[in-house]
């Protein structure tokens, strides 16, 4: 009985792993020195763009109707210079109205026209 049972648990335990990894290794970064502009037309979409041509979509956790108007500021700890998808927030400066990050959707390579 006493082996059965540590098998059990040996099984449950490796279960849970299988099903925590894939959403632990999911969470999406980017980082702030990278980005070479953001815009967000409509309050719940924010569009970066990278220094390596790709194109990060994030899809607002909200709405952050402030953010079509004005500029804003992340809110980092000191020295960390990434920003996760469901983690980081920025506030809008004029207004001081909060904003979290959601989801990203998988980048985009910008496309270069031919000359």
């Amino acid at each position: 009985m006493e082996t059965h049972m540590k098998q059990f648990v040996t099984a449950l335990a490796l279960a849970c792993v299988a099903f925590a990894a894939p959403a632990m290794a999911a969470k999406q970064c980017i980082d702030m020195r990278d980005i070479v502009s953001s815009k967000s037309s409509d309050g719940k979409i924010m569009v970066f763009k990278m220094k390596d041509g790709r194109t990060w979509v994030n899809h607002l956790q909200g709405s952050c109707p402030d953010l079509k108007f004005n500029g804003f500021a992340w809110q980092s700890h000191s020295g960390d210079t990434k920003v996760c998808e469901n983690e980081q927030s920025f506030s809008v400066l004029q207004s001081g109205q909060i904003c979290v990050l959601g989801k990203f959707d998988a980048p985009t390579m910008e496309k270069h026209a031919a000359n």
